[in-house]
């Protein structure tokens, strides 16, 4: 499996939203886990108000699969609830990996 191209999402919590962000990140696995298309998802915290998303897929087609399922579907529509401003997504190029379990 060849990993070719990823996504940065990051999201900014609204003031006393923090827990429900980061409640609404380690849920998202679960998710995600249903994607056959992304074999790899961190949900990270990144300061105290700041979190972010940063997966990687095979092909384009799987981004845009990921992009249009049920993890994405389901931030979009908690974003006026949980988010300061509309999540930053950012398209990435795999330019090289290492994924070896310490």
């Amino acid at each position: 499996m060849t990993i070719k191209c990823g996504l940065l999402v990051r999201l900014e919590a609204k003031l006393g939203k923090e827990q429900a962000v980061a409640d609404f990140l380690a849920a998202g696995v679960e998710m995600t886990n249903q994607e056959a298309g992304t074999p790899i998802w961190f949900a990270l915290k990144l300061s105290p108000t700041t979190f972010g998303i940063f997966d990687a897929f095979t092909s384009e087609e799987d981004r845009q699969a990921h992009l249009a399922g049920n993890m994405a579907k389901s931030l979009m529509s908690r974003v006026e609830e949980m988010l300061a401003k509309p999540p930053s997504v950012e398209f990435l190029d795999i330019l090289g990996m290492k994924n070896k379990l310490a």
